[in-house]
């Protein structure tokens, strides 16, 4: 083939795409669905963009929110003293059952308390991590077995994609393990309806491993935000507890001090899911 037949072939495949770019521009259809995809691509920018600036104020706040978060199973606390101490209680029994019922709310307390140290002493290093090469199958079969009963007893669909067996990440396995567990419960805890998935994928560019976990997106966001302040102290003592928010930023920093990172992103293959990713560095064999 001479000089002039490349020449004919180059001239002939460059008219050939410009066709089929006119073609898609000049076609209301497809020029529609071109604008769909966008406005659909801008949207996810937007909400990412949106779940960042949540979680980084959030983060900045930490003294603020868990100040917060503590002040309202105190005031039930004080509430049941303040009935006891002015005499309003109808009988000795009665007043023996709020007795009890302080002293359940000052032990669950107490638990909280002890939680914002734990990360505090591991955040600062004085509680040391066991970082080693840990087996990813392994955590995640462990993860799925301790709440796949959880979503089941409330009909949520909770699937597992195992990876390939020789993957390795370098973490506490049973924080990693634990970090996982607590992310599964917030979102049963959220969810109305919809399924959940967990999966993994190594990262070949930067040495990480991403740990994926696919949940509604009513299961995170609240008006197209993430509400991470929202929390409603119940009377039930089985339900004093962190809120979702702050289970997150406690899971947030437990992985920044194994050099993970947990970011909240728009699933990319279906809009009525978000993805809780956790990135961590692989373990290279």
């Amino acid at each position: 083939m001479n000089l002039y037949n490349w020449l004919y072939l180059a001239i002939g495949l460059s008219l050939g795409w410009l066709l089929a770019q006119f073609n898609k521009i000049s076609n209301p259809v497809t020029e529609k669905e071109n604008v769909n995809t966008l406005l659909q691509q801008l949207k996810q920018t937007q909400l990412a963009y949106e779940m960042a600036r949540e979680m980084s104020q959030f983060k900045a706040g930490f003294l603020a929110r868990t100040t917060h978060e503590l002040r309202s199973p105190l005031n039930g606390l004080i509430g049941l003293h303040q009935l006891i101490l002015a005499d309003l209680c109808e009988n000795p029994a009665e007043e023996r059952e709020f007795i009890g019922q302080a002293h359940e709310r000052s032990l669950k307390l107490l638990k909280l308390i002890d939680e914002v140290l734990t990360v505090a002493r591991t955040e600062h290093g004085t509680n040391k991590l066991n970082i080693q090469p840990q087996q990813l199958t392994q955590i995640l079969q462990e993860v799925h077995k301790l709440t796949y009963m959880l979503a089941a007893n409330r009909n949520f669909n909770f699937t597992l994609s195992l990876p390939d067996p020789e993957i390795q990440v370098l973490a506490d396995f049973n924080w990693l393990r634990q970090i996982l567990v607590s992310l599964v419960d917030i979102t049963i805890s959220q969810m109305e309806e919809g399924k959940i998935h967990l999966s993994s994928m190594v990262a070949d560019k930067n040495n990480h491993v991403h740990i994926w976990l696919d949940v509604p997106t009513h299961a995170v966001i609240t008006s197209e935000s993430i509400d991470l302040m929202k929390y409603e102290y119940s009377t039930d003592e089985n339900n004093t507890a962190f809120s979702p928010g702050m289970k997150l930023i406690i899971n947030q920093t437990l992985l920044e001090v194994m050099g993970g990172k947990l970011e909240i992103l728009p699933s990319p293959t279906e809009p009525e899911l978000i993805r809780l990713q956790i990135s961590i560095t692989a373990q290279r064999k």
